[in-house]
This record gives C-alpha cells, sequence and structure tokens, in this order.
C-alpha cells in the first residue's frame, strides 16, 4: 500500500495548528482525520483504520497521555506526539508511554512531513501483533500460532486454512474492529476470491467449531456496523 494512502489521525486543541497540519498532510495525498480533544480522538480511531497518529499532549479533559494510553492498549500503530514541552524529561515520558517519536512546537512543516513519512516507511507492512498470548479463559480456548493448531478445552479443532487466518488476524490484535474489507486484505489476500460477505461465513463457521453458544459468542464479536473483533479475556 502506497505511503500516501493511509489514513492519520491528527490531534490538537489548536484550531490553527490543527488546519495546517491536516492541510500539509492532504496536500500529500493522506486520508486525515482531525479531532479537537481526546474524546473526539478516540471515537475516530475505534471507528476508522488509522495507521499513524499525531498527537498534542496538552489538551482540556482527556490529555494526550490519555489518549496514547488508550490507544497502546488496542494497537501498536504509530504515535508521534507535538508538545510545547521540550525538557529531556518530558520526552522520555512521553516514549515511555508508546510514542515512537516527538516533536516539540514550534515545529517547521518539512520536519514534521519528514517524520511523518519516516515512521510509516519503518512500519510498512505487518505491525507487531499486539499480543502472543495462545490461552483464553483458562485454557478453554489455545493456539499455537507457530503450529498452527487450535485446541477447545484440549480437544484439537479443525479450521480451514482462511479460518485460521482470520481467527490468528483477530487474535493477533484484541480488541481492534476489523472490517469485512480489512480481513480480506490482511487474512486473506491473494486467496480470496469472491465477495466481502464471504467474511461473515467463514467467522460463522469459526464460532460453530469455538463457541459454546455460536449465537452468543464470547470469543468472535460482531461490532453492528462495523466489523469483527477478537474478546478473549
Amino acid at each position: 500500500m502506497p505511503i500516501n494512502s493511509k489514513n492519520i489521525l491528527v490531534v490538537d486543541d489548536e484550531p490553527k495548528i490543527l488546519e495546517v497540519v491536516c492541510s500539509l498532510l492532504e496536500g500529500r495525498g493522506f486520508q486525515v482525520f482531525p479531532a479537537e480533544n481526546g474524546a473526539a480522538a478516540l471515537e475516530i480511531f475505534d471507528r476508522e483504520n488509522i495507521a499513524l497518529v499525531l498527537l498534542d499532549l496538552m489538551m482540556p479533559g482527556i490529555t494526550g497521555e490519555e489518549v496514547c494510553a488508550v490507544i497502546r492498549k488496542k494497537s501498536r500503530i504509530p504515535i508521534i506526539m507535538l508538545t510545547a514541552k521540550s525538557n529531556e524529561g518530558n520526552i522520555v515520558a512521553g516514549l515511555e508511554l508508546g510514542a515512537d517519536d516527538y516533536i516539540t512546537k514550534p515545529f517547521g512543516l518539512k520536519e514534521l512531513l519528514a517524520r511523518v513519512e519516516a515512521v510509516l516507511r519503518r512500519t510498512t507492512g505487518d505491525i507487531v501483533p499486539l499480543t502472543v498470548r495462545n490461552s483464553w479463559r483458562g485454557g478453554d480456548l489455545a493456539v499455537d500460532f507457530e503450529k498452527g493448531e487450535v485446541r477447545k478445552r484440549g480437544v484439537p479443532v479443525t479450521l480451514t486454512h482462511s479460518e485460521l487466518k482470520i481467527l490468528s488476524s483477530l487474535i493477533k490484535y484484541p480488541g481492534k474492529v476489523f472490517t469485512r474489507e480489512e480481513l480480506i486484505e490482511i487474512a486473506l489476500s491473494d486467496d480470496f476470491d469472491g465477495y466481502d460477505r464471504a467474511i461473515d461465513s467463514h467467522v460463522k463457521n469459526i464460532r460453530k467449531k469455538l463457541e459454546d453458544d455460536s449465537k452468543n459468542p464470547a470469543y468472535v464479536l460482531t461490532i453492528p456496523g462495523l466489523g469483527y473483533k477478537f474478546a478473549g479475556e
């Protein structure tokens, strides 16, 4: 996927900065989603397939640090923090929260664009899974990603190649809502030749094999109007 086709979330409570940064990125072909506060940022993040976040730290209400912490519980997409805090302690604190880069205000637009494109180049391809956990609900469900083996209460479960790829993608990014189109691209890629609703059939089959009650699933959940997510605890 070309860099400039990615979605970027820009979060800043200063309207002028938000306008200028969004205009800069849109001029480079990015799809940009602006947010003036933390609450709006988190709502957009949950709704859209965001590839990178530009995040102001000093905001009223939900702070940038809090937004970063929430996102890091769900995803490892790159986050670049924007802030007027320039001392070393603040920089270290921001990076320890999970930020990938840190730009102090005021900043040059060329520098910002260079940082964005550099971070996206480093993270092009499959993002490191958020979890490597392979057992849920006290061993009720267990998955060996290396061997491609799935067990339900210790009993082997036979999944098709496509079903296993879909399940693995959902599990590796717990809490993230995947659209049908994303599952086709990430989980099925070149193996898929059909309509996006075929994903529903695969999910239905997965539930029959893994859920105690396929009509009230505990693992693979439907998010109405959006797609699917893994909710194992």
